[in-house]
């Protein structure tokens, strides 16, 4: 018999509502990517369609990056550090790193990953912004969503960026020197545990509970979709060129193919066995009227709904919110992707 790996652990639940009800942290460095000189801004604005060339020295920005086809390949936020300096935040330094040279013809830049000299704190909840006025010399209080600046931590200096994973208001991400981390670790730590929460441990929790909960996509979810079918387009500037955008125009003209939608488990059976591509593979059919319609795409657990939660990528406009259906022989319902709300 399946076991249900979410619901009835409570090592997972007690680290994923610390998040949602005080504040948890944990140790997550995305790959990092540096990308500087006098035509970094007009090459990222070529490598990715969202705008980057108006983002502002001190402020990030969330982007897909595309293929010539326009399927989706990474989804990055972008920081703008200096006014001929940028990181971009990756999960996939390497590729990132190859489809940086490949398109680098005629561009003045310097590109290298960086990520071996820094780590990530995530720091996340509703009292996150309390502990970091604490242990940041200067403080978080003025810092905007997407806004990062320059501070000092436990005597060493860091880069705190207002942003996470999450889907709470509240949210910071602590970069420090590697050599550093320890002692910063230390001080973030004691803070986190002084205001009721905890390390957040689990990779399950920080990388796939707390994210589906709020509608957030791991890249494997966007593997081989394009913008338009997981609701990503709005992040599109159609007045610039870049990679994808042709395949994408058509997407637009004609419209998209699948859509991702939410769902939920209803069956009374807590361990049910319904296959997600999140561990592997295509992901479990979905049939309706006996047609396959889609596959699952994730399935995971709502600590705050106490609720199997995932989403489905499916034909556009076969699948509808409230709709009933069997997967694997459980009852499930469609639903929003946002499971906050």
């Amino acid at each position: 018999m399946y076991k249900n790996i979410f619901k009835d652990d409570e090592w997972k639940r007690a680290e994923h509502m610390a998040v949602r009800e005080t504040v948890g942290y944990y140790l997550f460095t995305h790959q990092l990517m540096e990308v500087t000189g006098p035509d970094a801004c007009r090459f990222l604005d070529y490598i990715y369609p969202n705008r980057i060339s108006t983002l502002k020295v001190g402020r990030d920005r969330y982007t897909t990056m595309l293929n010539e086809e326009g399927e989706i390949i990474d989804d990055v936020v972008i920081m703008r550090l200096e006014e001929e300096k940028y990181w971009v935040s990756t999960l996939y330094g390497t590729k990132c790193d190859d489809w940086f040279y490949f398109h680098s013809d005629g561009y003045d830049i310097d590109t290298s990953e960086i990520t071996e000299d820094w780590h990530m704190f995530s720091v996340q909840g509703p009292k996150s912004k309390d502990v970091l006025n604490e242990i940041a010399e200067g403080g978080v209080e003025e810092l905007k969503f997407f806004q990062h600046k320059n501070d000092v931590i436990a005597g060493h200096e860091v880069l705190i960026n207002r942003g996470g994973f999450t889907g709470e208001k509240f949210g910071y991400e602590v970069y420090c020197q590697a050599d550093d981390a320890d002692d910063v670790q230390d001080v973030i730590d004691a803070a986190v545990k002084a205001a009721g929460g905890k390390e957040v441990t689990e990779f399950q929790v920080f990388a796939w509970t707390l994210p589906t909960e709020a509608g957030f996509y791991y890249m494997r979810d966007l593997n081989h979709t394009n913008p338009f079918e997981v609701g990503l387009e709005k992040n599109i500037d159609w007045d610039k060129d870049f990679i994808g955008k042709d395949a994408l125009l058509k997407v637009r003209e004609n419209g998209p193919e699948r859509e991702m939608v939410g769902f939920e488990v209803c069956d009374e059976n807590q361990n049910f066995y319904i296959q997600a591509k999140q561990y592997g593979g295509p992901g479990e059919a979905v049939y309706v009227d006996g047609e396959e319609v889609g596959r699952v795409s994730k399935l995971v657990y709502s600590y705050v709904k106490n609720v199997n939660n995932g989403y489905i990528l499916a034909k556009k406009d076969t699948l509808h919110i409230g709709d009933h259906l069997k997967i694997h022989g459980y009852e499930c319902v469609i639903t929003e992707k946002n499971w906050l709300q």
